[in-house]
């Protein structure tokens, strides 16, 4: 039996052969989602290949911001990023 997951931005799931992703864009209008896998790797899917998928729901990896090159100033995690407005502007 196949599971259904909406393709929510953010979220991670966890292939059947244990290929883990985040899903980083869907665009409704063309019917399309785009992942990234753990290792960087982006894919965009049609929503019918999604449908078909056997997804379990998933955590990121421990190593996600190693694999993906980024820091912690990248996403946020170091301090409030509202604190990086300029909100003279």
């Amino acid at each position: 039996m196949v599971r259904r997951h909406e393709p929510v931005i953010g979220a991670w799931f966890r292939t059947s052969d244990g290929a883990s992703f985040e899903v980083v864009a869907s665009d409704p209008d063309d019917a399309t989602v785009e992942i990234q896998y753990s290792d960087g790797a982006i894919e965009e899917l049609d929503m019918e290949t999604w449908l078909e998928l056997n997804l379990e729901a998933g955590a990121p990896l421990n190593d996600v911001l190693d694999s993906l090159d980024l820091d912690e100033d990248d996403n946020g995690i170091n301090g409030n990023p509202l604190d990086r407005l300029d909100l003279d502007r």
